[in-house]
């Protein structure tokens, strides 16, 4: 089935071809019919076999003619009113009855079952997806199906400022596609209004289980009519996301298009038994091998991901890396490089890049390490192989790899096929692997100081040693004093309180100039700050001279203290003398028995020879 025999809207249609869409995969033929006529779907079907356009196009589709329809049915009852007035009084009934006529025969056309009931300004379609990339993604192609209708998308994730994606939501977007996180943000802040929900998306919906988004989603779908259309899809099934459509009364036809391949078909993928400290110089033979155009490393760690990336780059292969470490913008940038293909045609990533991203061209995948979960794997290696393109993808399996790949086994249900490379195809000559000291002493070489005085303290403002000879007065003001900041001077600082001397009498307090100040005195370091009222310098002489005596008293009853801990000790040195006294009287005693009793025994031995 062509896309043709749907029966789409002009606009759309035209998308649809500028755009190359001819023939239907098997997921879009099943569930676009479906979808237009308002029904809930629940889609399964391997990756790279469009998704993404099954929902939208009929999405798309319904929305420009229930908007066409509202329109028809203002303008009716607007030209009905004006013509009403213009003549008498009863004419307003046989306005509103014409527009009526008009709207009736609108919604009786064989597309009647396309439009959503009462459409209005405000009314929206919620598309949930996982990951920040998916719902860019998912925009692109939105973009490039709207045409040159005046449908409009707000796209809202996190990493990102609030207000922009507010003002996309105040303008009155069509389409609403974002992460459950910074959505329901939105909605608390009562910039999002889920009552004007009218069809519900999750797209990877198994994925947004595995994050964690299972609570969100309920959150949502809570506050969302249940006269909504409500569709998910997914590549690998999870019956938890059935339970919850049936729980809130969804009632999906559904279509499972992946029961006999879980991966996909046009995929030819092997593993490599190899060392693991032979990872690095297999992965360069092979890209050696397989001169691929663009090509996707994939690894479990994303402390990894930047070491892949050098080691490939000093090899002579042009990479970048994306991670959770990098930022939003950071992210969107490398995607933009690795899709435009300039130059860096190998990215390095983690599971970040392996769910839903659809780049043009990909035609290797490389496991550097095979990922725990199973479904993963299916989700990597579908990174390639897209839109019936053919596609290769090759796993190193390490000793630390046996236990992942036999799960992946067990899941797939069959055994993957092992390849090999000849000696003569393996690289000779090499740069190592780079290490952690490695990219710490890069970074080390960095200018990390871009003007004298830029150290410790943050944002380049550290201190210097001229500042600190030659300006110690010029003290910046606390971070966080509403005071200073209220009254526009600058920071003042009391004169460190220190105890009496031993004679009774007070420390005096230099001020920055050497002048001696009193112990109720204020001593400014800076500028001259606005002079206080008497009252408030009473005040201060008070708690300064409050804090004295309370330090002096302390200050006694620590040398009680120290008086009580002397008298002890000295009873203890007495104590522990005496002991000593008595203990060599007895030893003493001791010694002489015991020369007593040897001239005895002496005198025996005498009497017996």
């Amino acid at each position: 089935m062509n896309f043709g025999q749907f029966e789409l809207h002009p606009t759309l249609l035209q998308s649809t071809q500028k755009l190359g869409y001819k023939e239907c995969t098997p997921i879009q033929e099943a569930a676009i019919p479906l979808a237009l006529e308002g029904k809930d779907i629940s889609g399964l079907a391997q990756t790279g076999t469009g998704k993404t356009a099954a929902f939208l196009v009929p999405l798309i589709d319904r929305v420009l003619r229930s908007m066409e329809a509202t329109a028809l049915h203002t303008k009716a009852v607007e030209s009905s009113a004006a013509m009403a007035s213009a003549t008498d009084e009863a004419a307003p009934k046989n306005g509103l009855v014409q527009a009526s006529s008009e709207t009736a025969e609108i919604k009786s056309g064989p597309l009647s079952l396309r439009l959503f009931d009462h459409w209005t300004h405000g009314d929206r379609v919620l598309v949930l997806v996982p990951t920040r990339e998916l719902a860019e993604q998912v925009s692109e192609a939105f973009q490039s199906l709207k045409g040159e209708s005046s449908l409009s998308a707000a796209v809202l994730y996190g990493g990102m400022a609030y207000e922009p994606q507010k003002e996309r939501l105040q303008a009155g977007a069509e389409f609403v596609i974002g992460t459950p996180g910074r959505i329901i943000d939105l909605y608390k802040s009562h910039d999002f209004n889920p009552k004007r929900v009218r069809a519900v998306v999750f797209d990877e919906a198994d994925r947004m289980f595995d994050m964690g988004f299972k609570d969100d989603m309920r959150f949502l779908l809570q506050r969302i009519p249940r006269e909504r259309q409500f569709l998910v899809f997914s590549a690998t099934l999870n019956f938890e996301v059935q339970y919850i459509a049936y729980e809130f009364e969804a009632n999906p036809v559904e279509l499972n298009l992946s029961k006999d391949e879980v991966k996909a078909e046009n995929v030819a993928d092997e593993i490599l038994h190899i060392g693991h400290d032979e990872k690095p110089r297999v992965l360069l033979s092979i890209l050696k091998r397989q001169s691929p155009e663009q090509c996707i490393i994939f690894s479990n760690f994303k402390h990894n991901v930047p070491r892949l990336a050098q080691f490939l780059s000093s090899n002579g292969f042009a990479a970048v890396g994306i991670s959770s470490l990098l930022t939003q913008a950071q992210r969107n940038r490398v995607l933009e490089q690795f899709k435009t293909q300039s130059g860096r045609n190998i990215l390095v990533a983690t599971d970040l890049a392996a769910r839903g991203l659809d780049i043009k061209g990909v035609d290797l995948v490389i496991n550097y390490d095979l990922p725990d979960d199973a479904e993963n794997y299916v989700h990597r290696i579908g990174r390639t192989g897209r839109a019936e393109e053919q596609g290769a993808a090759v796993s190193l399996v390490g000793d630390r790899d046996v236990e992942a790949l036999q799960r992946i086994e067990t899941y797939l249900k069959s055994p993957l096929k092992v390849g090999w490379i000849e000696e003569g195809e393996l690289v000779e000559k090499f740069e190592p692997f780079p290490q952690d000291r490695d990219l710490r002493d890069k970074r080390s070489r960095m200018p990390t100081q871009p003007f004298p005085g830029a150290g410790r303290g943050g944002n380049g403002k550290g201190r210097d040693s001229s500042r600190r000879s030659t300006q110690r007065g010029a003290r910046p003001p606390r971070a966080g004093s509403d005071r200073e900041a209220a009254e526009g001077g600058s920071y003042e600082r009391s004169p460190r309180a220190r105890g009496p001397r031993r004679d009774g009498t007070h420390h005096e307090a230099s001020s920055a100039g050497g002048a001696p100040v009193t112990g109720a005195g204020q001593h400014s370091r800076g500028t001259s700050s606005p002079p206080r009222s008497d009252a408030r310098r009473s005040d201060r002489r008070n708690r300064q001279r409050d804090t004295l005596t309370q330090r002096g008293s302390s200050g006694e009853a620590q040398k009680s203290k120290d008086n009580n801990q002397q008298r002890k000790g000295q009873s203890y040195r007495a104590k522990s003398r005496s002991s000593s006294h008595r203990h060599a009287a007895k030893s003493a005693s001791s010694s002489k028995d015991g020369s007593i009793i040897s001239k005895i025994t002496g005198a025996i031995r005498s009497l017996f020879r």
